[in-house]
């Protein structure tokens, strides 16, 4: 049986050829394949294979590797992380009908907005609470539904709060409610840092163009389904199908390569980042680091239990007020930018970017102002980033 580091290099459902001795899974291109009249194909993954918009080998070949990496029964891949959002409420929607959806407020800003446009079609009751494990369990206590969805991130973003997967589990539970899951959003620790099935979630998604892929050059989402939840695989695939939405083959191929070098990368993700935050921590322009590795973390106990890797994020707050202009003109390797998970550091103004649509009150809850950034750190030299973080931070 394969480690885990070595599923990431040898993973996944092979079509190589051994004619040709291959090595590499190939990117299949074809749009079409030959039709057999004696085989029904109204369900994933079934071979062969009839048109691509339905399934691709290369495709699956991605999602048997993900699906062995987060101990899932099934995956699948999608054109992007908020395309396999959507599909997956679309699912649960046509399964259960209405359904309750908890969520905190630290989510990424589009994938509330998402879940408030289900909300104003009455699709979905949206409930949102402060963030904080202890806010979702509180609110799971009295709530009072047949259809709970609870979705959150496990590291969340911007501000990198760190969930206790499995007391948000065990307080579901113990509702006995007739239908109820754990989404887990798990972009930013990886498999690395976390495999939320083990913990007790029921659907991990991701945003594969983080640190999956790795290097800031696709576009990609992938939701993984534990054993519970198996039975939604179908209409997820459907609406998938329906929307015309799956994963790309050059897209799952890149992604796939990323996957091999996932540990290496996430390690010095991880090195970086812990140096970063040290050297933001005693910096005088600076008034708060957030890092799920500094003992200072709301979530620090958390993160120690259930984190092996407490992934390239940190978040830190200015004293004073910024002139972003002038900050981000000084900057020569650290780039202005909305992403992150990839080789080059990336520094993010959540207010006037990521999280522009959240309302003023709401911001303040989960804690966005204006002094707020969030750096993804990147696989540079950690003396070179600092410099240039030095000499941004000399402009406040």
């Amino acid at each position: 049986m394969m480690r885990f580091n070595t599923k990431l290099i040898h993973g996944g459902r092979r079509h190589t050829f051994r004619e040709l001795g291959t090595i590499v899974e190939p990117i299949f291109t074809s749009a079409v394949y030959v039709y057999h009249h004696d085989i029904d194909r109204e369900t994933p993954h079934v071979l062969p294979y009839k048109y691509s918009r339905e399934d691709n080998p290369t495709v699956a070949h991605l999602e048997e590797k993900v699906r062995e990496l987060d101990s899932a029964a099934t995956c699948l891949a999608f054109s992007s992380g908020i395309a396999s959002i959507r599909c997956l409420i679309d699912s649960l929607v046509e399964l259960w009908g209405k359904i309750t959806l908890v969520v905190p407020l630290d989510l990424y800003g589009s994938t509330l907005v998402l879940f408030r446009k289900y909300a104003q079609r009455g699709l979905i009751e949206l409930i949102t609470v402060s963030p904080g494990t202890d806010s979702i369990v509180e609110e799971l206590k009295y709530l009072n539904s047949s259809s709970i969805v609870v979705f959150f991130e496990e590291i969340s973003n911007p501000i990198l709060r760190v969930y206790d997967i499995e007391e948000i589990s065990r307080t579901l539970r113990d509702k006995n409610v007739e239908r109820s899951l754990i989404i887990v959003d798990n972009t930013i620790p990886t498999q690395i840092g976390i495999r939320p099935i083990e913990h007790g979630a029921d659907i991990v998604v991701y945003s594969a163009s983080k640190y999956l892929s790795g290097h800031n050059d696709v576009i990609g989402g992938l939701t993984s389904l534990s054993e519970k939840v198996r039975e939604i695989e179908s209409q997820l695939w459907h609406s998938r199908r329906l929307h015309g939405c799956i994963m790309s083959p050059f897209t799952a191929y890149l992604i796939d390569r990323g996957l091999k070098t996932l540990h290496l990368r996430m390690q010095k993700h991880e090195e970086n980042a812990r140096a970063i935050a040290e050297f933001l921590n005693d910096h005088p322009k600076i008034s708060e680091v957030i890092y799920p590795g500094l003992s200072t973390h709301p979530d620090f106990k958390i993160s120690v239990k259930i984190l092996n890797n407490a992934s390239g994020i940190v978040s830190f707050r200015l004293k004073e007020e910024p002139d972003l202009s002038r900050m981000f003109k000084k900057l020569k390797i650290i780039i202005p930018g909305v992403s992150f998970g990839g080789p080059e550091t990336i520094v993010t103004h959540p207010l006037t970017t990521t999280h522009r649509y959240l309302e003023e009150n709401e911001r303040k809850i989960v804690g966005i102002d204006n002094k707020l950034f969030r750096l993804s750190i990147g696989l540079e030299d950690v003396n070179d980033i600092i410099e240039d973080l030095d000499n941004m931070l000399r402009e406040v």
